[in-house]
């Protein structure tokens, strides 16, 4: 590994822990910063004045410089009302993915290479390859149960060129032995499952609750359109959801599993069927963002449509996805990732169908 000035974008958790430890053993000219992005309370994630702490003192442990950079302004713009938007609209986004996008590879990149750092570092699980000719890819990680390529997936060549993933080719166990040898506060720290400005007691709904104005809606079956019940919000319903549905599919007589299969805002109304009813072969994209270059209508393509999902062989078409076998239909504001074999090539959003 070429020495470079790196910071390190420490979020208090264990993965850029480790990553700020490897690139400090290599020799490299290395200083932390954590970025305060959420105003409001928070008690998960990466907004918690917890995990603040946490950055803080590992840096202290390491023998780095630590910085705070308040960023929260930028976050309620780009992140938070972005997020409360799509669901205003029928769209379930991924903060995550907002947050890659706007924060951490786009004001803290501009600001750590203001500062005179060569590059940032984090500790996402996937890994930057350079070509011969100079050209960046982003690749899967080699723990694949952990790759963290999908949440990446909207970085091109110009953002790659600055990035440093130090853990592409550790897994998780790996990161956690290397942390509690150094003795980091971190090594046993559980990995972060929520959305980082959201508490865990107000939930989702509570959230929302007087940032949109929910719309009431009456449930159908997808089959023979008989009314099932009402609900109180069709913007907290996601399709494939099973809970909260009951009351409406408790009186019909077939026992299968009933699951959401569509979402009409306009005309305040879901459609509630069986699982069969949620597949689907075609997936409509937006906006497409390369990574490097273009793909040709026609082209085979792996792709993953959400944070957890399987790769799914596809064909790619411009404003729209080939599934070659079918799966669950997305939910519309998720990412679709294009890959070729373990190589991200793009990504876009996913629209409704």
């Amino acid at each position: 590994m070429v020495q470079v000035k790196v910071l390190v974008a420490m979020s208090g958790g264990v993965d850029s822990s480790v990553a700020a430890a490897l690139l400090k053993d290599a020799g490299n000219d290395v200083e932390g910063a954590t970025m305060k992005l959420w105003g409001g309370d928070s008690d998960s994630g990466c907004c918690s004045v917890s995990d603040v702490e946490d950055a803080r003192r590992v840096a202290f442990q390491l023998g780095i410089t630590h910085h705070v950079f308040n960023f929260t302004q930028e976050f309620n713009e780009s992140v938070v009302s972005h997020y409360v938007a799509s669901h205003q609209n029928g769209y379930v986004p991924n903060p995550c993915i907002e947050c890659n996008r706007h924060l951490k590879f786009d004001v803290f990149l501009d600001r750590a290479l203001r500062l005179g750092f060569d590059a940032i570092a984090t500790g996402h699980y996937a890994r930057v390859e350079r070509s011969p000719e100079g050209i960046y890819k982003l690749a899967r990680a080699r723990d694949i149960l952990k790759d963290q390529s999908y949440v990446l997936s909207m970085l091109t060549n110009k953002e790659l060129s600055k990035l440093v993933l130090p853990l592409g080719l550790l897994e998780k166990g790996e990161v956690r032995r290397i942390a509690k040898s150094l003795s980091l506060r971190t090594y046993a720290k559980p990995d972060s499952q929520d959305v980082c400005f959201i508490k865990s007691d107000i939930g989702r709904k509570g959230f929302l609750d007087g940032r949109i104005s929910f719309t009431p809606g009456t449930l159908y079956d997808s089959k023979t359109n008989e009314k099932l019940g009402e609900v109180e919000s069709l913007e907290l319903l996601t399709l494939g959801q099973r809970k909260g549905i009951s009351a409406g599919t408790s009186r019909l007589k077939t026992p299968t599993r009933r699951f959401v299969t569509h979402i009409d805002l306009d005309n305040r109304r879901a459609t509630v069927g069986e699982l069969e009813d949620l597949m689907v072969t075609t997936v409509k994209l937006g906006r497409i963002t390369w990574c490097n270059q273009s793909l040709e209508p026609g082209s085979v393509v792996q792709v993953q449509l959400s944070a957890h999902g399987q790769p799914n062989s596809a064909v790619f078409y411009d404003s729209y996805i080939e599934l070659e076998e079918p799966c669950r239909k997305p939910a519309p504001g998720q990412t679709c990732a294009l890959y070729i074999g373990d190589i991200v090539v793009g990504s876009s959003t996913i629209l409704a169908s």
